[in-house]
């Protein structure tokens, strides 16, 4: 006998403290908090089942695994910087007949991301057009791609504000490394000079690198009036047009109509309680409030 104590190999943090305390922190350091909050639930359910341990663990995985996907969604559509979270769920196909919803209902399966191919969706104000690049923008955050979402208006803003702060390059960088950019609202602010060059060569250092949707109140004909220049257009139009799902969304204003709608039914519904609120007198004819 030397008297002398054994090596103690036990990780640090596993001397002392009760299992359920070991085990919290454990989870806590290995950042598996849906494992942390749900295996004494999940034990109980397995005891009362006869479930083995194999198949414990599992569904314990299976958990933390769909849990772990849901908040990297969630961070993918805080990153994009979506003005509103919209889905094809609350888009109405039939105010805009001339929409090929089975084209828009193909791309929502994100595969033209893979192709690297562009979107345009062109139409009169109010058809509906920023609320599908969201839903498109949406659809490829669920399933796994990287998205900027901005109108074209501040897109050029934040490219001439970097430029000026000699930090262009790595906006530019930032803005080719994304899957999916959506710039919204091409053609309602004529850009200068300068933006028009730097919103060019955004889309050329994204040419067949990444997917860009690009919604517009234009026609492709009147871009020169925004961009200020035939030889530009024509050159962003190039690289624009060459892989591209073009969706024609010309039609009556879809927020026009939603709001006339409303008017319309609050109207009704008023009418209906002043006709509520009256009442004949059975016995003059005259007609009281009620």
């Amino acid at each position: 006998m030397t008297g002398k104590t054994a090596p103690d190999t036990r990780p640090a943090g596993t001397t002392s403290g009760t299992p359920q305390v070991l085990l919290a922190h454990h989870l806590k350091q290995l950042k598996l908090p849906t494992v942390l909050r749900e295996y004494d639930k999940v034990a109980r359910e397995c005891a009362r089942d006869g479930v083995d341990h194999p198949r414990y663990l599992l569904r314990l995985i299976e958990l933390e695994l769909i849990d772990r996907e849901r908040r990297t969604v969630e961070r993918r559509i805080r990153a994009a910087r979506f003005p509103a979270t919209k889905s094809f769920d609350t888009f109405d196909f039939a105010a805009i007949p001339g929409l090929n919803k089975m084209l828009v209902l193909e791309l929502a399966r994100c595969e033209y991301i893979l192709r690297r191919e562009n979107i345009i969706a062109l139409g009169n104000s109010g058809t509906g057009k920023t609320h599908v690049a969201l839903a498109l923008g949406l659809a490829a955050c669920q399933k796994g791609f990287t998205v900027a979402f901005t109108t074209a208006a501040a897109l050029v803003s934040q490219l001439l504000e970097a430029r000026d702060e000699r930090r262009l390059l790595k906006l530019q960088r930032d803005l080719a490394s994304v899957k999916l950019l959506i710039i919204d609202e091409l053609g309602y602010v004529p850009l200068s000079p300068t933006g028009a060059e730097l919103l060019f060569e955004t889309f050329s250092q994204r040419y067949e690198r990444g997917s860009t949707i690009v919604t517009s109140n234009l026609p492709f004909e009147d871009w020169t009036s925004v961009l200020g220049s035939e030889r530009l257009t024509g050159a962003l139009l190039d690289r624009l047009t060459h892989h591209v799902s073009i969706l024609a969304m010309n039609g009556d204003s879809y927020r026009l109509k939603e709001s006339t709608g409303r008017r319309r039914a609050a109207a009704t519904q008023a009418g209906a309680v002043q006709n509520q609120a009256t009442a004949v007198d059975p016995d003059t004819g005259e007609i009281t409030q009620a």
